[in-house]
Protein backbone atom coordinates (compact mmCIF):
# COMPACT_ATOMS: atom_id res chain seq x y z
CA UNK A 1 0.00 0.00 0.00
CA UNK A 2 1.41 3.60 -1.21
CA UNK A 3 1.89 6.15 1.36
CA UNK A 4 -1.06 8.38 -0.40
CA UNK A 5 -3.57 6.16 -0.21
CA UNK A 6 -2.29 5.13 4.03
CA UNK A 7 -3.09 8.56 4.83
CA UNK A 8 -6.26 8.83 3.90
CA UNK A 9 -7.33 5.59 6.07
CA UNK A 10 -9.34 7.12 9.25
CA UNK A 11 -7.25 5.14 11.55
CA UNK A 12 -3.96 5.97 10.69
CA UNK A 13 -5.48 10.38 10.24
CA UNK A 14 -6.62 9.40 14.17
CA UNK A 15 -3.42 7.91 15.24
CA UNK A 16 -1.23 10.93 13.79
CA UNK A 17 -3.74 13.26 15.29
CA UNK A 18 -3.18 11.24 19.14
CA UNK A 19 0.75 11.82 18.66
CA UNK A 20 0.75 15.44 17.53
CA UNK A 21 -1.40 15.83 19.87
CA UNK A 22 0.51 14.54 22.45
CA UNK A 23 3.80 16.22 21.42
CA UNK A 24 1.76 19.59 21.15
CA UNK A 25 0.45 19.26 24.81
CA UNK A 26 4.35 17.81 26.44
CA UNK A 27 6.11 21.04 24.60
CA UNK A 28 3.43 23.41 24.05
CA UNK A 29 0.99 22.79 27.20
CA UNK A 30 -0.15 25.95 27.47
CA UNK A 31 -1.24 25.97 24.08
CA UNK A 32 -2.70 22.38 23.92
CA UNK A 33 -4.40 22.96 27.46
CA UNK A 34 -6.58 25.65 25.25
CA UNK A 35 -7.19 23.52 22.63
CA UNK A 36 -9.83 21.50 24.50
CA UNK A 37 -12.77 22.69 21.88
CA UNK A 38 -11.70 21.09 19.45
CA UNK A 39 -12.01 17.29 21.15
CA UNK A 40 -15.31 18.77 23.04
CA UNK A 41 -16.47 19.96 19.60
CA UNK A 42 -16.06 16.69 18.09
CA UNK A 43 -17.63 15.28 20.36
CA UNK A 44 -20.96 16.93 20.48
CA UNK A 45 -21.17 16.84 16.96
CA UNK A 46 -21.49 13.31 17.46
CA UNK A 47 -23.72 13.37 20.17
CA UNK A 48 -26.51 15.18 18.63
CA UNK A 49 -26.60 12.57 16.11
CA UNK A 50 -26.46 9.50 18.48
CA UNK A 51 -30.42 9.88 19.73
CA UNK A 52 -32.14 9.79 16.13
CA UNK A 53 -29.59 6.57 15.34
CA UNK A 54 -30.40 5.39 17.91
CA UNK A 55 -33.98 5.72 17.35
CA UNK A 56 -33.82 4.63 13.72
CA UNK A 57 -31.72 1.44 14.25
CA UNK A 58 -34.10 0.01 17.24
CA UNK A 59 -37.47 1.09 15.60
CA UNK A 60 -36.27 -1.11 12.52
CA UNK A 61 -34.78 -3.51 14.60
CA UNK A 62 -38.18 -4.03 16.02
CA UNK A 63 -39.87 -4.19 12.83
CA UNK A 64 -37.56 -6.66 11.08
CA UNK A 65 -38.49 -9.03 13.87
CA UNK A 66 -41.62 -8.36 14.37
CA UNK A 67 -42.53 -11.23 16.76
CA UNK A 68 -43.08 -9.33 20.38
CA UNK A 69 -42.08 -12.70 22.32
CA UNK A 70 -38.73 -12.73 20.31
CA UNK A 71 -38.05 -9.16 21.17
CA UNK A 72 -38.66 -9.62 24.46
CA UNK A 73 -36.79 -12.85 24.95
CA UNK A 74 -33.44 -11.04 23.23
CA UNK A 75 -33.36 -8.12 25.67
CA UNK A 76 -33.77 -10.57 28.32
CA UNK A 77 -30.72 -12.72 27.43
CA UNK A 78 -29.12 -9.24 26.50
CA UNK A 79 -29.54 -8.12 30.14
CA UNK A 80 -28.83 -11.14 31.74
CA UNK A 81 -25.55 -11.24 30.00
CA UNK A 82 -24.90 -7.49 30.95
CA UNK A 83 -25.54 -7.80 34.51
CA UNK A 84 -22.90 -10.41 34.68
CA UNK A 85 -20.21 -8.96 32.93
CA UNK A 86 -20.91 -6.12 34.88
CA UNK A 87 -20.17 -8.42 38.32
CA UNK A 88 -17.36 -10.09 36.90
CA UNK A 89 -16.03 -6.24 35.72
CA UNK A 90 -16.55 -5.48 39.48
CA UNK A 91 -14.81 -8.51 41.32
CA UNK A 92 -12.06 -7.60 38.46
CA UNK A 93 -11.39 -4.35 39.54
CA UNK A 94 -12.10 -5.27 43.27
CA UNK A 95 -9.10 -8.38 42.86
CA UNK A 96 -6.55 -5.99 40.69
CA UNK A 97 -6.77 -3.73 43.89
CA UNK A 98 -5.95 -6.25 46.86
CA UNK A 99 -3.35 -7.46 45.08
CA UNK A 100 -1.87 -4.56 43.91
CA UNK A 101 -2.46 -2.48 47.02
CA UNK A 102 -1.71 0.52 45.09
CA UNK A 103 -2.80 3.08 48.35
CA UNK A 104 -1.56 1.09 50.99
CA UNK A 105 0.62 3.24 52.32
CA UNK A 106 -0.67 6.66 52.18
CA UNK A 107 -2.16 7.10 55.32
CA UNK A 108 -4.44 10.23 54.15
CA UNK A 109 -6.15 11.67 56.93
CA UNK A 110 -10.19 11.86 55.50
CA UNK A 111 -10.49 15.51 57.51
CA UNK A 112 -7.66 17.41 55.41
CA UNK A 113 -9.24 16.20 51.97
CA UNK A 114 -10.54 19.27 49.68
CA UNK A 115 -14.39 18.44 49.96
CA UNK A 116 -15.52 20.73 47.53
CA UNK A 117 -14.01 18.65 44.80
CA UNK A 118 -16.75 15.92 45.32
CA UNK A 119 -19.25 18.72 45.94
CA UNK A 120 -18.68 20.36 41.91
CA UNK A 121 -19.16 16.64 40.91
CA UNK A 122 -22.11 15.91 43.01
CA UNK A 123 -24.47 18.15 41.44
CA UNK A 124 -24.56 16.10 38.14
CA UNK A 125 -25.65 13.06 40.15
CA UNK A 126 -29.22 12.75 39.67
CA UNK A 127 -30.19 9.49 40.64
CA UNK A 128 -30.01 8.28 44.13
CA UNK A 129 -31.86 4.75 43.79
CA UNK A 130 -33.99 2.08 42.01
CA UNK A 131 -36.92 4.26 41.76
CA UNK A 132 -35.38 7.59 40.51
CA UNK A 133 -33.17 5.13 37.68
CA UNK A 134 -36.66 4.28 36.42
CA UNK A 135 -38.50 7.71 36.37
CA UNK A 136 -35.02 8.95 34.80
CA UNK A 137 -35.64 6.55 31.83
CA UNK A 138 -39.15 7.91 31.12
CA UNK A 139 -38.81 11.65 29.41
CA UNK A 140 -40.47 14.48 30.19
CA UNK A 141 -42.16 15.04 26.99
CA UNK A 142 -41.87 12.82 23.54
CA UNK A 143 -39.02 14.87 21.80
CA UNK A 144 -38.01 16.00 25.18
CA UNK A 145 -35.83 12.90 24.83
CA UNK A 146 -33.84 13.90 21.82
CA UNK A 147 -33.33 17.48 22.66
CA UNK A 148 -32.05 16.11 25.86
CA UNK A 149 -29.51 13.37 24.07
CA UNK A 150 -30.05 10.49 26.42
CA UNK A 151 -29.80 6.87 25.66
CA UNK A 152 -32.39 4.80 27.89
CA UNK A 153 -35.58 7.38 27.54
CA UNK A 154 -34.43 7.26 23.39
CA UNK A 155 -34.45 3.45 23.50
CA UNK A 156 -37.74 3.48 25.54
CA UNK A 157 -39.37 6.11 22.65
CA UNK A 158 -37.66 3.25 20.35
CA UNK A 159 -39.45 0.17 21.28
CA UNK A 160 -42.96 1.93 22.02
CA UNK A 161 -43.01 3.17 18.59
CA UNK A 162 -41.51 -0.19 16.97
CA UNK A 163 -44.24 -2.46 19.00
CA UNK A 164 -47.24 0.74 17.98
CA UNK A 165 -45.66 0.21 13.76
CA UNK A 166 -45.86 -3.63 14.24
CA UNK A 167 -49.75 -3.05 15.01
CA UNK A 168 -51.18 -0.74 12.58
CA UNK A 169 -50.20 -3.08 9.51
CA UNK A 170 -49.99 -1.39 6.39
CA UNK A 171 -50.48 2.19 7.83
CA UNK A 172 -47.23 1.92 9.18
CA UNK A 173 -45.49 1.49 5.49
CA UNK A 174 -45.07 5.36 4.98
CA UNK A 175 -43.56 5.72 8.13
CA UNK A 176 -41.58 2.81 7.51
CA UNK A 177 -40.62 4.82 4.49
CA UNK A 178 -39.37 7.74 6.01
CA UNK A 179 -37.84 6.25 9.03
CA UNK A 180 -35.70 4.70 6.47
CA UNK A 181 -35.03 7.61 4.26
CA UNK A 182 -34.09 9.28 7.00
CA UNK A 183 -31.58 6.69 8.99
CA UNK A 184 -29.80 6.51 5.39
CA UNK A 185 -29.32 10.45 5.65
CA UNK A 186 -28.00 10.02 8.73
CA UNK A 187 -25.55 7.55 8.32
CA UNK A 188 -24.45 9.77 5.54
CA UNK A 189 -24.15 13.12 7.98
CA UNK A 190 -22.19 10.82 10.30
CA UNK A 191 -19.75 9.80 7.53
CA UNK A 192 -18.73 13.57 6.99
CA UNK A 193 -18.52 14.28 10.68
CA UNK A 194 -16.25 11.26 11.00
CA UNK A 195 -13.81 13.28 8.76
CA UNK A 196 -13.17 15.49 11.62
CA UNK A 197 -11.96 12.47 14.13
CA UNK A 198 -8.61 13.37 13.78
CA UNK A 199 -8.73 16.66 14.81
CA UNK A 200 -10.87 16.14 17.78
CA UNK A 201 -8.65 12.97 18.72
CA UNK A 202 -5.68 16.04 18.18
CA UNK A 203 -7.01 18.31 20.62
CA UNK A 204 -8.50 15.95 23.22
CA UNK A 205 -5.38 14.28 23.80
CA UNK A 206 -3.46 17.82 23.63
CA UNK A 207 -5.43 19.35 26.47
CA UNK A 208 -4.78 15.74 28.45
CA UNK A 209 -1.62 16.08 28.36
CA UNK A 210 -0.74 19.91 27.98
CA UNK A 211 -3.39 20.66 30.81
CA UNK A 212 -2.02 17.68 33.54
CA UNK A 213 1.60 17.00 32.08
CA UNK A 214 2.80 13.37 31.77
CA UNK A 215 4.96 13.80 34.79
CA UNK A 216 1.86 14.26 36.87
CA UNK A 217 0.55 10.78 36.44
CA UNK A 218 3.72 9.79 38.73
CA UNK A 219 2.74 10.48 41.92
CA UNK A 220 -0.24 8.23 41.32
CA UNK A 221 1.29 5.95 38.78
CA UNK A 222 0.48 2.91 40.82
CA UNK A 223 -3.25 3.46 40.65
CA UNK A 224 -3.00 4.05 37.17
CA UNK A 225 -1.04 1.01 36.44
CA UNK A 226 -3.49 -0.79 38.61
CA UNK A 227 -6.48 -0.08 36.43
CA UNK A 228 -4.95 -0.67 33.21
CA UNK A 229 -3.85 -4.05 34.28
CA UNK A 230 -7.03 -4.64 35.69
CA UNK A 231 -8.90 -3.93 32.02
CA UNK A 232 -6.28 -5.64 30.47
CA UNK A 233 -7.19 -8.55 32.31
CA UNK A 234 -10.79 -8.10 31.99
CA UNK A 235 -10.32 -7.96 27.87
CA UNK A 236 -8.16 -10.70 27.38
CA UNK A 237 -9.26 -13.22 30.00
CA UNK A 238 -13.16 -12.40 30.70
CA UNK A 239 -14.02 -10.82 26.85
CA UNK A 240 -11.56 -13.27 25.24
CA UNK A 241 -12.49 -16.34 26.70
CA UNK A 242 -16.25 -15.43 25.65
CA UNK A 243 -15.58 -14.57 22.60
CA UNK A 244 -13.72 -18.28 21.76
CA UNK A 245 -16.70 -20.34 23.51
CA UNK A 246 -19.04 -18.86 20.75
CA UNK A 247 -16.43 -19.36 18.03
CA UNK A 248 -14.74 -15.92 17.17
CA UNK A 249 -11.06 -14.70 18.02
CA UNK A 250 -10.79 -11.54 20.11
CA UNK A 251 -8.15 -10.28 18.64
CA UNK A 252 -9.82 -10.69 15.01
CA UNK A 253 -12.85 -8.67 16.26
CA UNK A 254 -10.63 -6.17 17.85
CA UNK A 255 -8.47 -5.57 14.01
CA UNK A 256 -11.93 -5.58 12.61
CA UNK A 257 -12.78 -2.52 15.08
CA UNK A 258 -9.36 -0.96 14.98
CA UNK A 259 -10.24 2.80 13.82
CA UNK A 260 -13.22 3.10 16.36
CA UNK A 261 -11.03 1.90 19.19
CA UNK A 262 -8.55 4.19 17.80
CA UNK A 263 -11.48 7.33 17.75
CA UNK A 264 -12.52 6.61 21.43
CA UNK A 265 -9.04 6.37 22.70
CA UNK A 266 -8.29 9.93 21.30
CA UNK A 267 -11.43 11.26 22.73
CA UNK A 268 -11.93 8.67 25.60
CA UNK A 269 -15.83 8.79 25.06
CA UNK A 270 -17.53 5.68 23.37
CA UNK A 271 -20.35 7.79 21.93
CA UNK A 272 -18.44 8.83 18.13
CA UNK A 273 -18.24 5.13 17.57
CA UNK A 274 -21.83 3.64 18.15
CA UNK A 275 -23.20 4.45 14.75
CA UNK A 276 -20.37 2.96 12.78
CA UNK A 277 -20.03 0.01 15.14
CA UNK A 278 -24.09 -0.52 14.52
CA UNK A 279 -23.08 -0.62 11.04
CA UNK A 280 -19.92 -3.25 11.33
CA UNK A 281 -21.51 -5.40 13.33
CA UNK A 282 -24.62 -5.75 10.92
CA UNK A 283 -21.78 -6.26 8.11
CA UNK A 284 -20.14 -9.24 10.32
CA UNK A 285 -23.47 -11.53 9.78
CA UNK A 286 -25.29 -10.35 12.84
CA UNK A 287 -28.88 -9.05 12.35
CA UNK A 288 -30.27 -6.11 12.37
CA UNK A 289 -32.57 -6.53 14.69
CA UNK A 290 -30.58 -7.68 17.53
CA UNK A 291 -27.77 -5.46 16.64
CA UNK A 292 -30.12 -2.54 16.98
CA UNK A 293 -31.71 -3.82 20.55
CA UNK A 294 -28.14 -5.52 22.01
CA UNK A 295 -25.85 -2.50 21.09
CA UNK A 296 -27.28 0.82 22.18
CA UNK A 297 -28.92 -0.94 25.43
CA UNK A 298 -25.50 -2.21 26.40
CA UNK A 299 -24.20 1.68 26.02
CA UNK A 300 -26.28 2.38 29.21
CA UNK A 301 -26.50 -0.99 30.65
CA UNK A 302 -22.87 -2.88 30.35
CA UNK A 303 -20.22 -0.25 31.27
CA UNK A 304 -17.80 -2.54 32.34
CA UNK A 305 -14.80 0.15 31.93
CA UNK A 306 -16.78 2.20 34.89
CA UNK A 307 -17.52 -0.88 36.77
CA UNK A 308 -14.05 -1.53 37.09
CA UNK A 309 -12.74 1.82 38.08
CA UNK A 310 -16.00 1.98 40.68
CA UNK A 311 -14.30 -0.92 43.01
CA UNK A 312 -11.16 0.35 42.17
CA UNK A 313 -10.98 3.80 42.60
CA UNK A 314 -13.49 2.91 46.11
CA UNK A 315 -10.86 0.40 47.34
CA UNK A 316 -8.12 2.84 46.93
CA UNK A 317 -9.79 5.43 48.73
CA UNK A 318 -10.68 3.13 51.44
CA UNK A 319 -6.76 1.79 51.82
CA UNK A 320 -5.19 5.24 51.28
CA UNK A 321 -7.24 6.79 54.26
CA UNK A 322 -6.65 3.45 56.34
CA UNK A 323 -10.33 2.37 56.10
CA UNK A 324 -10.83 -1.53 56.77
CA UNK A 325 -14.01 -2.54 55.03
CA UNK A 326 -15.48 -5.93 56.14
CA UNK A 327 -16.81 -7.97 53.53
CA UNK A 328 -20.58 -7.41 54.33
CA UNK A 329 -19.88 -3.82 53.02
CA UNK A 330 -17.69 -4.87 50.56
CA UNK A 331 -20.62 -7.02 49.45
CA UNK A 332 -23.29 -3.92 50.10
CA UNK A 333 -20.58 -1.92 48.11
CA UNK A 334 -20.69 -3.65 44.95
CA UNK A 335 -24.73 -3.96 45.02
CA UNK A 336 -24.74 -0.16 45.12
CA UNK A 337 -22.41 -0.61 42.01
CA UNK A 338 -24.68 -2.51 40.25
CA UNK A 339 -26.93 0.42 40.39
CA UNK A 340 -24.52 3.43 39.93
CA UNK A 341 -22.81 1.59 36.81
CA UNK A 342 -25.99 2.11 34.93
CA UNK A 343 -27.06 4.44 32.83
CA UNK A 344 -24.11 6.61 32.73
CA UNK A 345 -23.19 8.41 28.96
CA UNK A 346 -20.20 6.71 27.36
CA UNK A 347 -18.70 9.89 27.74
CA UNK A 348 -15.49 11.50 29.65
CA UNK A 349 -16.08 12.03 32.85
CA UNK A 350 -19.19 9.73 33.39
CA UNK A 351 -17.28 7.43 35.18
CA UNK A 352 -16.07 10.01 37.96
CA UNK A 353 -19.57 11.38 38.37
CA UNK A 354 -20.86 7.51 39.19
CA UNK A 355 -18.08 7.43 41.52
CA UNK A 356 -19.54 10.15 43.15
CA UNK A 357 -22.56 8.60 42.92
CA UNK A 358 -21.17 5.51 44.61
CA UNK A 359 -19.81 7.06 47.46
CA UNK A 360 -22.96 9.37 48.05
CA UNK A 361 -24.82 6.42 49.78
CA UNK A 362 -21.88 4.29 51.11
CA UNK A 363 -21.27 6.30 54.83
CA UNK A 364 -17.96 3.94 55.18
CA UNK A 365 -16.10 5.54 52.92
CA UNK A 366 -15.54 9.76 52.29
CA UNK A 367 -17.12 11.15 49.41
CA UNK A 368 -14.04 13.96 49.85
CA UNK A 369 -11.68 11.20 48.84
CA UNK A 370 -12.22 11.74 44.74
CA UNK A 371 -10.07 14.83 45.61
CA UNK A 372 -7.39 11.75 45.77
CA UNK A 373 -7.83 10.87 42.08
CA UNK A 374 -9.59 13.94 40.60
CA UNK A 375 -6.49 14.63 38.82
CA UNK A 376 -5.42 11.94 36.90
CA UNK A 377 -8.42 10.67 36.01
CA UNK A 378 -8.14 11.78 32.80
CA UNK A 379 -5.65 9.39 31.82
CA UNK A 380 -8.04 6.64 33.04
CA UNK A 381 -11.17 7.71 31.02
CA UNK A 382 -9.28 5.99 28.06
CA UNK A 383 -9.00 2.76 29.17
CA UNK A 384 -12.74 2.80 30.67
CA UNK A 385 -14.20 3.98 27.36
CA UNK A 386 -12.15 1.38 25.31
CA UNK A 387 -13.65 -1.91 27.64
CA UNK A 388 -16.63 -0.60 27.41
CA UNK A 389 -16.76 -0.60 24.04
CA UNK A 390 -14.92 -3.78 22.90
CA UNK A 391 -17.33 -5.27 25.73
CA UNK A 392 -20.63 -4.33 23.89
CA UNK A 393 -18.91 -5.11 20.74
CA UNK A 394 -18.85 -8.55 21.83
CA UNK A 395 -21.88 -8.85 23.59
CA UNK A 396 -23.52 -8.19 21.03
CA UNK A 397 -22.05 -10.88 18.69
CA UNK A 398 -22.71 -13.31 21.47
CA UNK A 399 -26.72 -12.28 21.90
CA UNK A 400 -26.84 -12.49 17.77
CA UNK A 401 -25.57 -16.09 18.35
CA UNK A 402 -28.08 -17.24 21.05
CA UNK A 403 -30.31 -16.06 19.01
CA UNK A 404 -29.53 -17.76 16.01
CA UNK A 405 -29.69 -14.51 14.27
CA UNK A 406 -25.54 -14.30 13.33
CA UNK A 407 -24.18 -15.76 9.98
CA UNK A 408 -21.58 -17.69 11.36
CA UNK A 409 -19.60 -17.71 7.86
CA UNK A 410 -20.19 -14.27 7.56
CA UNK A 411 -18.48 -13.70 10.84
CA UNK A 412 -15.33 -15.79 10.02
CA UNK A 413 -15.21 -14.25 6.67
CA UNK A 414 -15.09 -10.81 7.79
CA UNK A 415 -13.01 -11.46 10.82
CA UNK A 416 -10.45 -13.58 9.00
CA UNK A 417 -10.13 -10.72 6.14
CA UNK A 418 -7.37 -8.32 6.56
CA UNK A 419 -9.38 -5.20 6.51
CA UNK A 420 -6.44 -2.60 5.46
CA UNK A 421 -8.96 -0.97 3.62
CA UNK A 422 -12.03 -1.44 5.81
CA UNK A 423 -12.21 2.28 6.62
CA UNK A 424 -12.95 2.36 2.70
CA UNK A 425 -15.98 0.94 2.98
CA UNK A 426 -17.43 3.75 4.97
CA UNK A 427 -16.40 6.13 3.06
CA UNK A 428 -19.17 8.32 1.36
CA UNK A 429 -20.22 6.80 -1.26
CA UNK A 430 -19.44 3.63 -0.12
CA UNK A 431 -20.93 3.03 2.71
CA UNK A 432 -22.91 0.08 3.13
CA UNK A 433 -26.26 1.09 4.83
CA UNK A 434 -28.39 -1.45 6.62
CA UNK A 435 -31.34 -2.81 4.83
CA UNK A 436 -34.35 -1.35 3.80
CA UNK A 437 -36.36 -1.03 7.25
CA UNK A 438 -38.65 -4.69 8.04
CA UNK A 439 -36.17 -6.85 6.41
CA UNK A 440 -34.82 -9.63 8.08
CA UNK A 441 -31.23 -10.17 6.71
CA UNK A 442 -28.19 -8.55 8.09
CA UNK A 443 -26.28 -6.03 5.90
CA UNK A 444 -23.46 -6.97 4.28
Amino acid sequence: MNLSRLLKLLYVQVLIGLIVGIAVGHYWPEFGARLKPLGDGFVKLVKMMIAPVVFCTIVSGITSLGDSKEIGKTLLKAMGLFYALTLLALVTGLVAVFVLQPGAGMHIDPKNLDASVAGRFASQVHIHGFTDFVMHIIPNAFFGAFAEGEVLPVLLLAVLCGFGLTRIGSAARPVLEGIDGFSHMLFAAFGIIMRLAPIGAFGAMAFTVGRYGIKSIGSLGLLIATFYVACIFFVALVLGLLARVHGFKLWQLMRYIKEELLVVLGTSSSEPVLPRLLLKLERLGCKKGVVGLVLPTGYSFNLDGTAIYLTLASMFIAQACDIHLSWLQIASMLGVMLLTSKGAAGVTGSGFVALVATLTVMPDLPVAGVALIVGIDRFMSEARALTSTISNAVACIVVSIWERACDREMLQRELGANYANTEHDLEEGGVEFPPTLGSSGAAH
